[in-house]
């Protein structure tokens, strides 16, 4: 793993990799990236370069907001706040999350 100089992790008990290994999971285990390599014939190995590629970005954003590095984030979000959306409308997923109803 690449070491960022100007990173410092206050908290040295945090694992990046395995944060980073289980947030990749989380979002390409399961759902529609199995039905995509199955139609499209992308192979484990591609497929592993994939994953391979999600976790080195998350393991990179993990190292900024543990080292609380919000102006690289936020250089970060304003580099890829591209006018053509890959998405319409984002709703946040949360495994296990149950929406909480207001009265009223």
């Amino acid at each position: 793993m690449k070491i960022w100089s100007k990173v410092h992790i206050k908290d040295k008990n945090r694992r990046v990799e395995v944060i980073a290994k289980s947030f990749t999971n989380y979002l390409y285990g399961y759902g529609p990236i199995l039905e995509l390599c199955r139609k499209y014939h992308i192979s484990a190995e591609d497929r592993k370069i994939l994953d391979q590629y999600t976790a080195n970005r998350i393991a990179g954003i993990l190292m900024l907001y543990f080292s609380k590095d919000i102006s690289r984030i936020n250089d970060i979000v304003n580099k890829y706040n591209f006018k053509a959306v890959i998405s319409d409308d984002i709703t946040p997923e949360i495994e296990g999350y149950v929406e909480k109803k207001i009265k009223g």
